[in-house]
């Protein structure tokens, strides 16, 4: 994980250490996947994979990985390409973020069907679902700030826990709009599970 950007100013552009948040650090061929992935560049992208000396998982700075990257921007065809090229839907960022987390937050529907749909087995999708980043916050917290009522949907329908709170003591309802249509859909899903008419 990239350290934090106090520590640009200690170390200065001379210092070489991997994980220092400067750009220079990153490796060419690194960096290369990291702007394909971010512009959206489809065949850009593939050559720059082609050419990665390190795996798919690569770090850039801020401890970004491609796949964040392009949920973040909401590219579909970098991240249907970084899944082929065999990303880790469970990868972390320097916030202990995933991949979901990023295209939740940007209510990016095909991509978060995408990843849901790339987890190899229950477990691994019950883990993605539930995986909380440095403020506790779920990828459901992060539809929900959003009010991305469609995501917050698909994402209860694959089973992630409204009831998950945060650092702050926050559901995912408490972070979407008074009334709005994520708001209800949380309130509704936690009633069910308080009334046990589905898992908890």
């Amino acid at each position: 994980m990239a350290i934090a950007h106090t520590m640009e100013e200690e170390d200065g552009n001379g210092h070489g250490g991997e994980d220092l948040d400067l750009e220079v650090v990153v490796p060419k061929d690194v960096q290369a996947v990291m702007n394909a992935a971010e512009e959206g560049d489809a065949e850009a992208l593939t050559i720059a994979l082609e050419n990665l000396k390190d795996g798919v998982d690569c770090e850039g700075e801020d401890g970004d990985r491609p796949l964040h990257i392009a949920c973040l921007y909401g590219h579909l065809s970098c991240v249907q390409i970084l899944l082929t090229a065999g990303a880790n839907i469970e990868v972390r960022d320097e916030d202990g973020a995933l991949p979901l987390h990023d295209a939740c937050a940007g209510g990016y529907k095909d991509i978060v069907n995408m990843l849901i749909h790339a987890a190899n087995s229950p477990g691994q999708l019950k883990r993605v679902l539930d995986s909380f980043d440095i403020d506790g916050d779920t990828p459901l917290h992060h539809a929900a700030r959003g009010n991305h009522s469609d995501v917050v949907q698909m994402l209860l329908d694959s089973g992630a826990n409204p009831k998950i709170i945060n650092l702050i003591g926050q559901r995912p309802a408490d972070l979407a709009d008074p009334s709005s249509p994520s708001q209800i859909l949380l309130n509704d899903a936690v009633k069910k599970l308080n009334d046990g008419t589905s898992e908890a």
